[in-house]
């Protein structure tokens, strides 16, 4: 009796270590794996519980089926981010109202001898400001110009003094308006050509190709997709040579040619295109002191860019959604393996508990087989097999040295991986 509880004891204890063993390396590898976490993405079948815990729990299926729909999310959310980076590579531009002001002041001369200008002038102001602007930042009145040009009577301030020019310059500060201040004491007629910056540039196209394709002022990319639909549409390809075009009676007046390669519409197309039209203003400067209260408004079209597209480049550039989806990921990928090992112990028990005594002759022969193959030493099944092999006293050391070996080794992989030294 003393002997079989003997013998039982050595068993329990020889699968206790064996049990922390297991965890020992189990916890390792879940320290590896998170390491490697960092360092790139796991895949996604490392979420799927395998078949086998399916079986065995039946409300797993539950939980694949949330990965089955997370699956379909992801493919969803990348198609509509590429295409929202497809989309930010065109101008999304919306028609806005631009209020312009226009107004003056006049300060007539005074006599001399007093603290005043001798001279009576005039000073014109052109000022404005979008309507019903949502954008917290406030556009500068001359962003929305390419250039502006005031022309005064030129009888009056004669031909070197009568325009004044602003033009844009890479270096150009950006201004809420504009001041003109000259000498004067009487009413002048002014004209004021302000050109738009539109961006893309936009042309404007010669007046039969306008008439022909049905656009008057467009961007270069714009115009280029109303020729070839009209190419299209009025079958103009050549059947045979795909890279030519049989120009119809229309092209042929306005192009100058009757047959031409689609490679050479750019340079047919660049002596068709002007600059736009400047939007002129028709303006009296009055030094009439009953006037000098009253304000012209004018209002007109301007491209400026959508609010959407703000957002679409945040939602592009914000990280703070995919950190926090990668922390779930990695708890998701934890508690997978932490499952899998639960299963694989819970395996091992009850094959233990089913039947003891073949399951340690098993795991006897196969430990036997892994130190052969460790060792490269043969050994003798039939000793190995009896519980007196394990009682010898060499076993305690030996035991020792390898777990210290196996612990020495698992600490110089993860200074390694961690790039530091562990004390």
């Amino acid at each position: 009796m003393k002997h079989g509880t003997k013998t039982l004891h050595v068993v329990f204890s020889i699968f206790t270590l064996w049990v922390q063993r297991v965890v020992s390396l189990n916890r390792h590898q879940d320290q590896t794996l998170c390491l490697d976490f960092c360092s790139k993405r796991r895949r996604m079948a490392d979420k799927v519980l395998p078949q086998r815990i399916r079986d065995l729990v039946p409300e797993s299926e539950a939980y694949m089926d949330l990965l089955a729909f997370e699956r379909k999310l992801d493919q969803t959310i990348a198609r509509k981010r590429m295409e929202i980076q497809e989309a930010i590579k065109k101008p999304i531009t919306q028609k806005r109202k631009l209020r312009i002001y226009i107004s003056n002041t006049y300060t007539p001369g005074k006599p001399e001898g007093e603290e005043a200008e001798k001279v009576s002038s005039w000073e014109l102001r052109v000022e404005g400001k979008l309507l019903e602007d949502p954008g917290k930042q406030k556009r500068k009145f001359s962003s929305f110009f390419k250039s502006l040009v005031i022309e005064l009577d030129k009888e009056l301030y004669g031909p070197d003094n009568h325009l004044v020019e602003w033009h844009r310059m890479p270096t150009t500060q950006e201004t809420d308006g504009f001041q003109v201040k000259r000498p004067g004491d009487v009413s002048v007629k002014c004209t004021l050509l302000l050109m738009l910056d539109h961006q893309p540039p936009q042309y404007k196209l010669d007046p039969r190709l306008a008439r022909l394709l049905g656009v008057h002022t467009q961007t270069r990319a714009s115009i280029m997709q109303a020729l070839w639909l009209y190419i299209k549409n009025n079958k103009l390809q050549d059947s045979h040579e795909k890279e030519y075009i049989n120009c119809n009676r229309y092209f042929r007046q306005i192009l100058g040619c009757t047959r031409m390669r689609f490679s050479e519409i750019p340079m047919k197309l660049a002596g068709l295109l002007q600059h736009p039209d400047p939007i002129i203003i028709n303006h009296m400067i009055s030094v009439d002191p009953n006037d000098q209260k009253k304000t012209a408004c004018y209002d007109i079209d301007v491209e400026v860019d959508d609010p959407l597209k703000a957002q679409m480049n945040s939602f592009l550039s914000s990280t703070t959604n995919q950190q926090e989806i990668a922390t779930l990921e990695m708890k998701i990928h934890e508690t997978i393996e932490s499952i899998n090992q639960l299963k694989t112990q819970r395996d091992f028990m009850l094959s233990f508990s089913n039947k003891p005594q073949d399951f340690i002759q098993d795991w006897l022969k196969s430990q036997s087989r892994d130190l052969k193959l460790m060792t490269d030493v043969a050994g003798n099944p039939e000793e190995e097999r009896r519980t007196e092999f394990y009682q010898a006293p060499w076993v305690p050391e030996a035991v020792g040295r390898y777990v210290y070996s196996k612990v020495q080794q698992r600490r110089q992989e993860l200074e390694q991986v961690l790039g530091i030294r562990l004390t």
